[in-house]
């Protein structure tokens, strides 16, 4: 569920065409901010068909992007929940990654509370608002009966939720995860909270298609995005024995932390470079094997000049031999749920053999110098990719991917 299309193909024809999913924000008036344009996801989705009407004031609007895009999943992935025992039902475990959870929901409710609207404020209001209770709503609308968790570690909340479900495989706990993120922080008090932090795109609202700008001279900041990304990830083996369509295989994860500030990157780019190499160790390959990279690339000054660091760390010489794009340009910035989008798009650019473009780098910053496939798709046969992500409180995570057999 992505603002620049809803549905796998949707999505992946604008991203590969470089169409942009950023626009004015629709769903509150933002003429008293200096932030007025975000990725939603359009108009076109339904809440209705996933969240009863009675239901939607009790939840946040995660819960229907996070239903609809595990729905999706779920069908691609031939699984019959409808026709499992409970047994098997056991057998299936949900983790989401999310950054900001329920913050719409909770926001809304302390508007109600101080504008003496009380009889309007929800009776779930403390359940909701609870970060776990995202899973739970996952779990409960499948009949998913094995763990439902949450990880919420900030713009790294998807990926590390990807690793976490790829070692609960690894381990044998379970054999079957549901897992990718969900974000929806398109809300008037978040935006003036990252507004304050002088971190948003200021200069484009009168053409919001061109505000994300990532790795381009003229970038003054990242643009909020909701959306959600989730994927049904399983044993190979029992994958293949079932027919299942496979996409692609999780071969290596790494994950580290600065521990050095709680929103600004260390120059050195050392730890989301150990990351990335972490993944490549597990994955038991050389860095000169890897033909793509998904870049985190907020379109942040430090963020791309500190992460084309890390590359050029991680990667050595082959980091200019390497191509690699940030679908933050497409889309913006979908806070915890970003990482899941980026593996999205890989799968699918590896299943295509075409690389998505980073749009916007129309100034091309002499610090991030590396190969970001500017404007437009490019023609690439990829069999290995990094999918990177880099968080607030010095967090950092990686994964290596595997075309299908």
């Amino acid at each position: 569920m992505s603002p620049n299309g809803i549905g796998r193909e949707r999505f992946w024809e604008a991203t590969r065409n470089g169409v942009s999913g950023v626009r004015r924000i629709r769903r509150f008036d933002p003429s008293p901010f200096v932030v007025q344009v975000a990725g939603e996801v359009t108009e076109e989705f339904d809440e209705k068909l996933y969240v009863d009407v009675k239901d939607r004031p009790h939840v946040s609007r995660a819960v229907p992007l996070a239903i609809a895009s595990v729905g999706e999943a779920v069908c691609d992935a031939g699984l019959n929940v409808a026709g499992m025992s409970r047994d098997q039902l056991r057998g299936i475990g949900v983790i989401v990654g999310s950054g900001g959870g329920s913050q719409d929901f909770t926001e809304e409710q302390y508007r109600l509370f101080y504008t003496g609207h009380l009889k309007q404020c929800s009776v779930y209001t403390i359940p909701t608002g609870t970060i776990g209770t995202l899973a739970s709503e996952v779990s409960m609308r499948f009949g998913f009966r094995g763990f439902s968790h949450i990880i919420s570690t900030g713009c790294t909340s998807s990926t590390d939720a990807l690793g976490y479900a790829y070692r609960n495989i690894q381990a044998g706990v379970l054999n079957t995860m549901i897992a990718g993120g969900v974000d929806s922080p398109i809300a008037p008090l978040i935006l003036r909270g990252f507004q304050l932090m002088r971190i948003m795109s200021t200069r484009w609202n009168a053409e919001p298609e061109r505000a994300s700008r990532p790795f381009s001279r003229d970038r003054d900041g990242f643009v909020i995005a909701e959306g959600a990304w989730f994927f049904v990830l399983e044993e190979m083996e029992r994958a293949k024995a079932r027919g299942a369509h496979i996409y692609g295989e999780i071969a290596g994860y790494g994950s580290t932390c600065e521990a050095y500030h709680r929103v600004r990157l260390e120059e050195c780019g050392e730890e989301p470079a150990r990351a990335i190499g972490l993944a490549m160790e597990e994955a038991g390959i050389p860095p000169g094997e890897v033909q793509y990279i998904s870049y985190h690339g907020t379109s942040t000054e430090l963020n791309d000049r500190i992460e084309t660091r890390a590359v050029k760390l991680a990667f050595n010489g082959h980091a200019y031999k390497l191509a690699g794009s940030s679908l933050k340009s497409l889309i913006g910035h979908p806070q915890g749920a970003c990482g899941a989008a980026g593996v999205a798009a890989t799968l699918l650019a590896m299943r295509d053999g075409v690389v998505p473009p980073t749009i916007n780098v129309d100034e091309p910053d002499p610090e991030c110098d590396l190969d970001y496939v500017p404007a437009e798709s490019r023609r690439l046969d990829v069999e290995y990719a990094v999918a990177n992500c880099i968080a607030f409180g010095s967090k950092n995570s990686a994964l290596v991917l595997r075309r299908a057999e």
